[in-house]
């Protein structure tokens, strides 16, 4: 499943899982000299691990 969506600085986003746990994903504003970029907020359980997608390997071992 993939949701493609805009949102404007402070608006947020949730993933509410089966069991009811939640992530928020907000985006917060950005910097004059970081246009080129989005800043987000991700505030989830410490059961979620929190990413980058750049060293991200796939797997779900630590």
């Amino acid at each position: 499943m993939a949701l493609t969506l805009g949102r404007k600085p402070g608006e947020k986003v949730y993933l509410i899982d089966e069991q009811g746990r939640k992530i928020e994903i907000e985006v917060v504003k950005r910097e004059e000299k970081l246009s080129n970029y989005t800043q987000l907020r991700i505030s989830a359980p410490r059961e979620f691990q929190i990413v980058r997608g750049e060293i991200y390997n796939g797997s779900d071992s630590n």
